[in-house]
């Protein structure tokens, strides 16, 4: 149990996803998921493999996701679910490649089976709210596209995915947001402006988060001071007081931990030491590093200032896992998602992995919410042959009938009629 908490406030540090979800989203487009029901699934309870396969992973994609100077958030459990249901559709390299830095050596199989328990045993309560949803979206086009029954399944069994076919018109796009919205507690209300004629499938991912803190900040706790920002700049903002009593020091930052209430999720602040600039604190972050923290904190009197803030952050997520060890997925020729679809208009490859977030922190608690859009495209091959009259040509107008030349000629050079 204290191993789940450990993961849960690694995930929260780095921006774990949020705000409980709103009212049920209604699309017009058609439900691929009506007529599969989902098997029962045993799954796998969350251990050390997972936890600390978690832990690198969650690292390493924050790591790869800074922008320079600027507030960053990802929800790793967010980009590792949408990720996972697009594994299910992977093959041979591309599967291989997926599973190293998802799985960190655990199967596709075995992760399938831990992310639906993990998932599953997440606290959802009043107070400290938890939400995620899955959907899959399809281009309603049996001419070009033929999606596998047996990749549905999968993500039906494991991952609880909606799976709606569509025009992939104007309306699948109203479709798609409203279902982000919705799904993101109205935080987040877009994850696509336009479908482009090569795109084949979405799969996306929404988490939601909203919990108040065990110990709230009154009035008399906040005061004004000063923030010195990246650039030196000093901004005055709101501070919120208080006393906590985990104490974290792991020779290069100290911070504190702040539940939320019920105890089933907390807040952990980490503050590099005045000679440790952050950029290098954070390249100095592994997995392990961060557990064994988390895990080896003090109980002792913390008095903290934390500012109130409150942002949102996009991010296309394509270079960072590629650079992480999975550039096949998104390489038009080596791309292998033939257990997911087969598109005749050329091999299906991811076109685009896009992030987005957001986060509210203030006396009340906290609020954030992620989005992940998994883009899947197809080469976009013209169907046929191709031939541009770019050269010397021969011509001719020809009767029907007979397919005889009424006229023959050649073009060697071009003059104005």
């Amino acid at each position: 149990m204290k191993t789940l908490k450990i993961i849960i406030s690694l995930l929260l540090f780095i921006a774990i996803a949020v705000n409980i979800a709103g009212c049920a989203v209604t699309v017009q487009a058609d439900d691929l998921m009506k007529d599969i029901s989902p098997d029962k699934i045993n799954g796998k309870s969350t251990d050390e493999k997972f936890t600390a396969s978690m832990a690198d992973f969650s690292i390493e994609l924050f790591k790869k996701s800074i922008t320079d100077k600027e507030n960053s958030l990802v929800s790793p459990l967010s980009v590792m679910l949408a990720l996972a249901m697009t594994a299910n559709g992977a093959n041979n390299e591309t599967l291989s490649q997926m599973e190293k830095l998802l799985g960190g050596g655990i199967t596709l199989t075995e992760l399938n089976e831990y992310l639906y328990s993990y998932v599953n045993g997440l606290p959802n309560e009043s107070k400290s709210k938890l939400s995620i949803a899955n959907s899959i979206w399809f281009r309603d086009d049996k001419d070009r596209l033929h999606v596998e029954a047996d990749f549905l399944q999968k993500n039906a069994d494991y991952y609880n995915a909606a799976a709606y076919k569509s025009a992939f018109d104007t309306q699948t796009v109203k479709d798609i947001n409203n279902w982000v919205k919705s799904n993101t507690g109205g935080m987040i209300d877009n994850i696509i402006d336009e479908i482009d004629t090569n795109a084949m499938l979405y799969l996306i991912n929404a988490v939601a988060f909203d919990a108040e803190w065990q110990t709230v900040y009154n009035d008399y706790n906040i005061e004004n001071g000063d923030f010195t920002d990246i650039n030196g700049n000093i901004q005055n903002v709101d501070f919120m007081h208080s006393m906590e009593y985990q104490y974290l020091d792991d020779g290069r930052a100290t911070g504190f931990v702040k539940p939320y209430v019920n105890n089933n999720y907390s807040f952990a602040a980490l503050l590099p030491n005045e000679d440790i600039a952050i950029e290098e604190y954070i390249n100095s972050l592994t997995g392990a590093g961060f557990i064994n923290t988390l895990k080896n904190y003090e109980s002792e009197t913390v008095y903290t200032a934390m500012p109130k803030f409150g942002y949102e952050y996009e991010i296309q997520m394509n270079d960072a896992l590629k650079v992480l060890g999975m550039p096949d997925a998104f390489d038009g020729e080596k791309a292998d998602f033939k257990k997911m679809a087969v598109s005749t208009g050329g091999n299906i490859y991811i076109g685009e992995v896009l992030h987005k977030t957001y986060i509210s922190v203030d006396e009340r608690g906290t609020k954030a919410g992620a989005v992940t859009k998994v883009e899947m495209n197809a080469m976009g091959v013209p169907r046929g042959q191709t031939v541009q009259l770019d050269r010397p040509f021969v011509y001719a107008i020809i009767d029907n009938a007979t397919n005889l030349p009424v006229f023959i000629g050649t073009l060697m050079t071009v003059n104005k009629p």
